[in-house]
């Protein structure tokens, strides 16, 4: 492959001193990313792989699904079965022809209990139908996973040992299935692809595709013209280039929450008021604008179906109010004191500890949301200290109720069932709360979810247990020749690359 679709690394990464490079007329695109040997990895499961492997269907620009590997699809009438039609014009970059095995090989793989990507009790069924025709029947996969789920060749991989998966040097040099076909890969540098001439949908317009590993300085290497696209950018460096004309700037929700979460059974926090309080008194609107989250990806106080999201159908949050958040406070027997001293109750301050994750990538952000919340508390008369710990051993205090507050992300498809149901790390008991996560567990229906998602929503308004703060969005800068992204629903340029093209003078 190196000898049939390789150019020198170096003429990709040329740049005449001062000049923005853009695209000069080639048909590459440079894209910067954090990950490096992992990018293709499993382990690390980022947006790189669409560029090699493909889903079974994806999200057109205007938010409706599309097929990929699959060309149509139907459910049972409980939503728990999904039979997918494949193409049969797919092939690997191999020329074997992908079929149905592919789709069950993969599947099989990642609920390996050796490989630890999906639980091993969560798919009910994968069932080969024929070459084209798999059902799956699982309470949770539906389309939502569909898009995101990419899926491997089965006949160069099936004797490979599972438990080793994340290990496989597969990933350093992959067959795939999807528009770009790999290169090569150059260590702690870069992996270089090259458009698939044998894609279904015809060859992609954009020929090549570097991508550059930079865990630092990505956006300066944007600024001076080094690379076309930074794929997961910081959000909050949005107003850097916000007087730029070469640049644009994409976002889209990932599924993630920043969420406030409250020891509920702690002195402090028992009193429901005083919780609904704590999220009346953060003017969150600011906060998402302050971390360079766009207006237009709502606050949502409980989860959603991310199609909710991204069309912005969602009940209205709680709104900022902290003269309705000091009365709460009031009612709750914590006096107000003149000259901006905390409250008290029975000569008891309200003074608490917040952990708030620091050491990683994404350290500033979280320290930005604490500060502002900080201050947002000061101002209502609450103090509230921040303290910076390590990710996981924030992970690890809050899943052992180990806690006043912690400042972290909402994760994964359990979460309420984690956070609120029986055995809560919270603290937090409410029988209408068990009866909705039980009518969840039993429901595939994405109505019937969607409905239990606003009860659990109304229920959070009146009593919150925690503070929902806003949605975290995944952010691409991208030079302004490189056309087809749109927000929120092609926002990525990795995902979306057989779609992009070129323009220059614009």
């Amino acid at each position: 492959l190196a000898v049939a679709f390789g150019v020198p690394v170096l003429a990709l990464l040329a740049c005449s001193r001062g000049e923005d490079r853009g695209y000069g007329g080639r048909s590459t695109v440079t894209v910067s990313t954090r990950i490096g040997a992992e990018a293709l990895n499993p382990s690390a499961d980022t947006w790189s792989k669409f560029l090699v492997f493909l889903p079974l269907v994806t999200v057109s620009e205007t938010g409706e699904l599309e097929g990929r590997l699959a060309r149509s699809w139907e459910h049972s009438r409980d939503f728990r079965e999904w039979t997918y039609h494949l193409r049969t014009d797919v092939r690997w970059h191999d020329g074997v022809p992908v079929t149905a095995r592919d789709v069950k090989f993969t599947l099989d793989l990642l609920s390996n209990p050796a490989a630890l990507y999906f639980g091993p009790d969560y798919f009910e069924s994968i069932t080969v139908i024929d070459d084209s025709t798999v059902t799956i029947r699982s309470i949770d996969f539906a389309l939502e996973w569909a898009s995101w789920i990419v899926f491997f060749p089965e006949h160069l991989l099936k004797h490979l040992d599972p438990g080793r998966l994340y290990d496989w040097d597969f990933w350093m040099h992959p067959v795939g299935n999807g528009p770009y076909r790999f290169v090569r890969y150059l260590p702690e540098t870069s992996m270089e692809f090259a458009a698939n001439p044998d894609y279904f949908r015809g060859s992609p317009r954009i020929g090549r595709v570097l991508l550059k590993f930079d865990p630092e300085g990505r956006l300066s290497e944007l600024l001076s013209g080094n690379v076309d696209a930074i794929a997961t950018a910081n959000p909050s460096e949005r107003p850097k280039l916000a007087e730029d004309p070469r640049f644009r700037a994409y976002q889209s929700p990932d599924g993630l929450v920043r969420v406030l979460y409250w020891k509920n059974d702690h002195p402090l926090f028992q009193d429901p008021r005083v919780r609904r309080a704590l999220t009346l008194a953060v003017n969150r609107t600011e906060l998402q604008r302050l971390l360079g989250i766009p207006e237009t990806i709502p606050v949502v106080d409980g989860v959603l179906a991310p199609e909710r999201l991204l069309r912005a159908d969602v009940p209205p949050p709680l709104p900022y109010d902290p003269v309705q958040a000091g009365g709460l406070l009031a009612e709750a027997g914590w006096v107000d004191h003149v000259g901006g001293r905390v409250r008290e109750r029975e000569g008891t301050p309200f003074h608490f500890a917040l952990l708030v994750p620091g050491g990683s990538g994404t350290a500033g952000i979280w320290q930005r949301a604490a500060v502002f919340v900080q201050e947002q508390y000061r101002r209502v008369g609450v103090r509230m200290d921040i303290k910076l710990l390590d990710h996981a051993v924030v992970t690890e205090r809050l899943r052992r109720g180990n806690f006043e507050a912690v400042l972290t992300f909402s994760a994964g498809m359990n979460w309420l069932e984690e956070t609120f149901g029986r055995g809560s790390p919270l603290g937090y008991r409410n029988g209408k709360v068990d009866e909705l996560l039980a009518r969840l567990r039993s429901t595939a229906n994405p109505e019937e979810r969607d409905s239990i998602h606003r009860e659990f929503i109304r229920i959070f308004q009146a009593e919150a247990p925690v503070t929902f703060l806003g949605p975290v969005a995944w952010t691409s800068f991208v030079h302004r020749r490189l056309r087809g992204l749109r927000t929120p629903f092609r926002a990525n340029p990795l995902q979306f690359m057989d779609d992009l093209w070129l323009e220059d003078g614009n």
